[in-house]
């Protein structure tokens, strides 16, 4: 459980230090007052990552040269400093750790519910990727040092390929990086949507309240043979500059009753489809680790209607850690109903109103 959270130079924030308590935290505000950014850096703190950019660097306020990030999860103390043009850093109590994966040893799962994740069904197909990434980094403990190394072989191989007279024997090294992570890339997310079809599945069914059969399936980017099909592909590579055939191109099909989501559901079933595919990682998450993720739940009640917000709470675990986002709680039928801590998010700052 996180009992307390501190940031520094964080988005909004020029300093901010919570203390949450087990159950349900409510932050209520206006748009644009911090709400989001609190859980996104509860997200970071944990998972090293943030679920809205792919650059730390973002989550800079403005005019300053880096954030810093601390909490304590469990009996775990953990914080980040995280500075332009410098190496991150990263400490368990006391100990400053070398490594992202020797931190998460001692951090918590999370799962991230946001309002924009109707993408995961309408959206590119990086949407998807980063659904599968972020699921299989907190399962696979050698997955996301398998990521980083495909996507810094791969980038480096893009380059080499723009150049008018490429030099095959530089590509060739890194496409052999790219093979070796490439191919542990798609065995472990392959796996992962196999095991994810029965947990989204039922989230769904308890969700719409019916028998409706959700359903994905995972596309590779490259043929079997990933090797083959690099090879097959040097001149395509070279004429357009890019690498055409990888992991970076995989797809994940969202399915309905066996037909494409995107084009069959109707608004209210894809809002639905998207809590349940969350939902669907948290009971995934809970039966391999062992562990109930932490449930950062960023604007979604709002945007539900009565019966679904209904099954969504009915859904969530109840001894599970959440934080939710909302402008208001008036979309509840009765807020003594919901026992809850609130605190109240304006201009950077937050205050604690109390349990209601």
């Amino acid at each position: 459980m996180l009992r307390t959270l501190k940031l520094s130079q964080f988005r909004c924030f020029d300093s901010l230090r919570l203390e949450v308590g087990p159950g349900l935290t409510a932050f209520i505000g206006g748009n644009a007052q911090g709400k989001t950014s609190i859980l996104e850096a509860v997200c970071v703190l944990l998972r090293l990552q943030s679920p809205r950019t792919a650059s730390l660097n973002d989550l800079i306020r403005f005019d300053q040269s880096g954030f810093g990030l601390a909490g304590t999860w469990g009996d775990q103390s953990l914080s980040i400093v995280n500075e332009v043009k410098r190496r991150r850093k990263l400490y368990h109590g006391e100990n400053q750790l070398e490594r992202s994966r020797e931190y998460l040893e001692h951090s918590g799962l999370v799962v991230w519910m946001g309002n924009d994740d109707l993408g995961l069904i309408t959206g590119s197909g990086s949407r998807r990727r980063r659904y599968l990434d972020f699921q299989a980094s907190q399962l696979y403990p050698n997955y996301r040092v398998a990521l980083r190394s495909y996507e810094l072989a791969l980038r480096s191989r893009n380059e080499l390929l723009k150049d008018m007279r490429p030099d095959w024997a530089q590509i060739d090294a890194y496409t052999g990086v790219l093979l070796e992570h490439g191919s542990q890339l798609t065995q472990q997310r392959q796996a992962l949507v196999e095991s994810l079809n029965g947990p989204i599945c039922e989230a769904q069914q308890a969700i719409s309240g019916s028998g409706e059969v959700l359903s994905i399936n995972y596309v590779p980017g490259a043929r079997e043979d990933f090797a083959e099909t690099l090879a097959s592909m040097r001149e395509r590579d070279q004429r357009r500059g890019q690498t055409n055939a990888g992991p970076h191109r995989d797809e994940v099909g969202v399915l309905i009753n066996g037909r494409p989501a995107s084009k069959f559901a109707s608004e209210g079933q894809q809002r639905t489809i998207a809590l349940a595919l969350k939902l669907g990682q948290m009971e995934l998450l809970r039966a391999r680790r062992e562990q109930t993720p932490i449930l950062l739940v960023d604007d979604v009640f709002g945007e539900l209607d009565p019966k679904r917000r209904d099954a969504l709470m009915q859904a969530l675990p109840s001894e599970s850690q959440k934080l939710i986002t909302t402008t208001s709680l008036r979309w509840l039928p009765d807020e003594g109903g919901l026992q809850a801590t609130v605190v109240d998010v304006a201009e950077g700052a937050a205050v604690l109103r109390g349990p209601i």
